[in-house]
Formats: structure tokens, C-alpha cells, sequence
């Protein structure tokens, strides 16, 4: 008989009865099966965290029965710091999470039983203020998933594959396919038999859309719990809200329904112009935390001239990165984005009175899966003189590309928000959060999509955006990048050092109640009303 591996034993013992448990008590002192699953941090702030809670409860009145679930050690860290916060506050607060390192690579039952203990031993000092019940520990549902629910865990496990592979292949008989299926199945089961008995007043979840996170969002959503979805952008100090709706949608259409016929003041269009102006220079700006390019602007024409363009209309394509959650289920005509590219160079080779210019996403050069500069190489072996592809580690930076372009082609990416404020007619193909917003032509079939690209590019110039548009362009990004996110001390990525800096006893006090307080309002589900925010001051 051959030797057992050390994976194979692992399984084996994970099958027997308390094995993990006594090896916990006896081997691992406390201490994380793999830094993957690391709840360190959390760790070393709980006694603040517990001195804290316990002083501003005495004065808190009753609040709501609140859920909270988070799997993967970052988000149950800081689902537990909110969790302690709304507890602080008098909300009667569950904190459901499962104990996974990874979401993408399978775990033994064994170190599964061990990191789930270890969760439990670094939560068990929150009891006295939220009740943390792992989802392993949960008896799961014997009744089979409705039709329903069947079809949401299909649904997150498509985009769970596409999201870690970066495909938009819809293949179910890959590994990573069958392991997030069992997962989310399990985790559906075993949310439905949880959320049934602890009949929560309002269900968070982060995200709401990939893994177990958008699992647990769509079975309180079946079974009409109120449910509120949230994740972080690049600013820090700001938090993304959605109350019903996953929040990676970006479904802005309320906020600008309140804003849209209200003109930005001076200083609010110097502070989106500040912004944009910073993007372009390759600046990191105020609580930003990110650089969209990687090189600073040097000026159309050295572009043009680098490129070999004439003075045919140019036509930029900026494409997104292929599984990035904000593309995951965005088709409108198209069955997915790589698609809407191969049909438009397809228009374009047909089309030499124009010149395309494809610029794939700087993203890509961290990513593993489909590259958009493949795809276009592999459908073209030599590209004809006027379509142009920029790779993702080409030092070409994308607002000199726009100064120079005619017209735009988009699927979901912001650039062509700020093609708009330029004044570029840009065509969306996908749905994004600026979709249908008064300032771009939104087709929604293959007919009106080339009907309006040939309308363009007959009269690019008579094609252009009005003032009138180009306003309302400049006034939603405004709203977009200061009103949509709401104020919120703790970011996902610095989430102890805000915390460090921004205490339970900070943001309860009145200076931060009245930065906060509508944010940790909408948290628990109280209405999240944008005509209301305006006449605030939308804080």
C-alpha cells in the first residue's frame, strides 16, 4: 500500500470526530492555521474595541436586529469592527461568517475545522455585544434549494469562475467552476436555515454579487429580509451603499434623478476639475488611493505623431479588464465584451476612412487570464495601417489619446465619462452606472449600435457634444465621485490604521455623528432618500 500525503491524511482526519479540536488544544496555541487566514489585527484591537462598545452602549438605546456576513479573513476583520460599532449603538447585532483563507483553493475538512475554531477563539471576546455563529456550524437546510435560489448559486458561481479565471467563457466543467458551486450551495443552504430562524431586521453584506457574499445577498433577498450590500472605491474616508440592489451595480439612477438639473457651484466644478486634472497628470489626489495611469500626459500631438495618425476622424476604444466585477453581467446586446470588440474591429477593417485606436487596459498587465491585445492579434494577424492596439505596458497615457480622438467606443469603463466632459460623442456598450445619464447614445441592439457608429463617423465634428451635454457630463462625475460614495471612517484596505486614527468614541462623538451618522443610518436600512441628502448638503 503506498504512503498516505500529508493532504490525503488531513482529509482522512478531518472526517473523525474531534481530531481537529484536540490538535488545537494541544499544538496550535491560539495562533492561525496559515497567514491566509490571519484575524491579527482584529486581535490586537479588541480590548479597545470592547472598552469602547461597552462605554457607549450604557447610553444606547434599543436598535435593530441586525446580521451581518463576511467571509475571507479582511472582510470578517472588518464586518466584526462594524459589527461592534452598531452594536455600541444598541443594535442587537449576528455576525455569520465563514472561516475561508481563499475562495479560489480547496481546503481539507481538517485545517477547515481548525481555521474555523481559530475564528471562534478570536471572536468569542465580542460575545457580550454580537453573536458570531460560523456558517459550518450552521445545520444546513434539508429541504432542497427553491428553483429560484438554484438558479442564484448558478448565477454567482459563473461569475465567481469568470471573476478568477478573467474569462467571460461560460465553461461549468472546469475545477474552479465545481469548487465555487459546492461552496455557494453549502453557504445557501445554510444561510437559508440561519436567516429563517434569526429572522434579522435588515441583512449587510459586503459586496453582494461574487463568492458566498452574493449567495447570502440573494437568499435574504428571496426571502424579502431588507438587505444592504456595500463596498469600498479608491477614496478613502468613503463607502459605497446599495439598499436591495448589489452595490457593484452602481445603480446611480436615484442619486442623479435628485441632482441632475442642479448646476455645480465654483468651488464643487474646481474641486471634479482638480480630480480630473490629477488623472491626467498621473497624480495621486486628496483621499484617493490610486493612479489610473502610469505615466503623466506629454500632449496629443506627440501622440498622434508617435501613432502615425492623419487626419481621418480617430476613434478611441478604451477596453476594461476581462472579470473585473464591474463587467460581470453588464451585456446589453452583446453577449459579452470580448465579443463587442471582435464585431467592432470586424466594422472597422471595412472602414479605412476612420482609425481605430484600441487601448487596452494598464490592468492587464496584472492580470492571467484573456488579454484584449491577444484577442485582437489573434483575429488579426497584421492589422491594417489605420487600427492601432496600444498594450497595456505601452507608456502612452490615455487623456492625450483623448485629446486627440473623434468619437468613443466604450463597454463599461469611466474614461467614457470623461470622453463626455470633453465633448466626445461616446457610444456605451455595456451597462454602466453613466448609462442613459443625457450625455452619451446608448444603443441597445447590434442594428442601432453600427446605425449610430455610422452616423458619427459620416460628421464627427456636427457629431460632438453640446454645452448643455458637456454640463451635465461635468455635473454628474461630480456626484459620482463625491456624493455617490458616503462618508465612512473605516476603508476595506487600511481598515486598523483608519481605525487607529478614526475610534469608536471619534465617530460617535457629535463632530463625528455629524459626518457619519446618515452613513451608519442607511447601514441598518433606514431609507437612503438623495432628494433629502441634497437639501442637506448631502452629507
Amino acid at each position: 500500500m503506498p504512503p498516505m500525503n500529508k493532504d490525503t491524511l488531513k482529509e482522512l482526519l478531518g472526517q473523525i470526530p474531534f481530531t481537529a479540536e484536540l490538535y488545537w488544544l494541544m499544538r496550535q496555541k491560539d495562533q492561525p492555521v496559515k497567514h491566509r487566514f490571519s484575524l491579527f489585527y482584529l486581535n490586537r484591537a479588541m480590548p479597545k474595541l470592547l472598552e469602547e462598545t461597552a462605554k457607549l452602549r450604557e447610553n444606547a438605546r434599543p436598535g435593530k436586529n441586525v446580521l451581518i456576513f463576511a467571509t475571507l479573513h479582511y472582510w470578517i476583520e472588518h464586518a466584526a469592527l462594524v459589527g461592534m460599532a452598531l452594536a455600541s449603538q444598541g443594535h442587537r447585532v449576528t455576525l455569520a461568517y465563514l472561516p475561508y483563507g481563499e475562495w479560489q483553493t480547496p481546503i481539507n475538512k481538517f485545517d477547515l475545522r481548525r481555521q474555523n475554531l481559530y475564528a471562534k477563539k478570536v471572536l468569542g471576546p465580542t460575545e457580550p455585544f454580537i453573536n458570531s455563529i460560523s456558517l459550518l456550524n450552521v445545520r444546513p437546510s434539508l429541504r432542497p434549494l427553491s428553483t429560484e435560489l438554484q438558479a442564484a448559486v448558478d448565477q454567482v458561481t459563473l461569475y465567481d469562475t469568470q471573476y478568477t479565471l478573467q474569462v467571460e467563457d461560460e465553461d461549468t466543467d472546469n475545477n474552479i467552476y465545481k469548487l465555487r458551486h459546492k461552496r455557494n450551495e453549502q453557504a445557501a443552504k445554510a444561510a437559508l436555515a440561519l436567516l429563517t430562524s434569526e429572522k434579522p431586521e435588515v441583512v449587510i453584506v459586503p459586496n453582494g454579487t461574487i463568492q458566498e457574499l452574493g449567495v447570502v445577498y440573494r437568499v435574504a433577498k428571496s426571502l424579502k429580509i431588507p438587505t444592504v450590500t456595500y463596498e469600498f472605491g479608491d477614496q478613502r474616508e468613503r463607502i459605497w451603499l446599495a439598499q436591495n440592489r448589489e452595490v457593484m451595480r452602481q445603480e446611480t439612477g436615484a442619486m442623479w434623478e435628485a441632482w441632475k438639473d442642479t448646476p455645480l457651484t465654483d468651488d464643487q466644478f474646481k474641486q471634479v476639475s482638480a480630480l480630473f486634472s490629477s488623472r491626467r497628470r498621473a497624480d495621486l489626489w486628496k483621499n484617493f488611493s490610486r493612479l489610473w495611469q502610469g505615466v503623466p500626459a506629454e500632449g496629443g500631438e506627440k501622440v498622434r505623431a508617435e501613432l502615425g495618425l492623419d487626419d481621418r476622424p480617430v476613434v478611441l476604444l478604451p477596453t476594461n479588464v476581462l472579470g473585473d466585477s464591474l463587467t460581470l453581467g453588464r451585456q446589453v446586446f452583446s453577449p459579452s465584451m470580448a465579443n463587442w470588440i471582435v464585431r467592432t474591429v470586424q466594422y472597422f477593417v471595412g472602414r479605412p476612412d476612420a482609425q481605430l485606436v484600441i487601448r487596452v487596459h494598464p490592468g492587464e498587465v496584472l492580470m492571467h487570464g484573456q488579454s484584449m491585445a491577444a484577442l485582437v492579434r489573434d483575429m488579426l494577424a497584421e492589422l491594417p495601417e489605420h487600427i492601432h492596439l496600444i498594450g497595456p505596458e505601452e507608456k502612452i497615457n490615455t487623456y492625450d489619446l483623448i485629446e486627440i480622438a473623434d468619437v468613443g467606443l466604450v463597454y463599461t469603463t469611466t474614461v467614457g465619462l470623461e470622453m463626455a466632459m470633453s465633448g466626445l460623442p461616446v457610444i456605451v456598450n455595456g451597462q454602466t452606472h453613466y448609462r442613459e445619464r443625457g450625455f452619451t447614445h446608448d444603443p441597445d441592439s447590434w442594428v442601432r449600435y453600427f446605425k449610430t457608429l455610422g452616423q458619427i463617423l459620416n460628421n464627427p465634428k456636427e457629431s460632438r457634444l453640446t454645452k448643455e451635454q458637456v454640463e451635465l457630463a461635468w455635473r454628474y462625475a461630480y456626484r459620482f465621485f463625491f456624493d455617490y460614495p458616503r462618508p465612512f471612517p473605516w476603508h476595506l484596505v487600511k481598515v486598523w490604521d483608519d481605525y487607529e486614527e478614526r475610534s469608536l468614541k471619534k465617530v460617535f462623538s457629535p463632530e463625528g455623528q455629524a459626518l457619519y451618522g446618515n452613513t451608519f443610518r442607511f447601514l441598518v436600512g433606514e431609507p437612503l432618500d438623495w432628494n433629502q441628502l441634497r437639501d442637506q448638503g448631502a452629507v
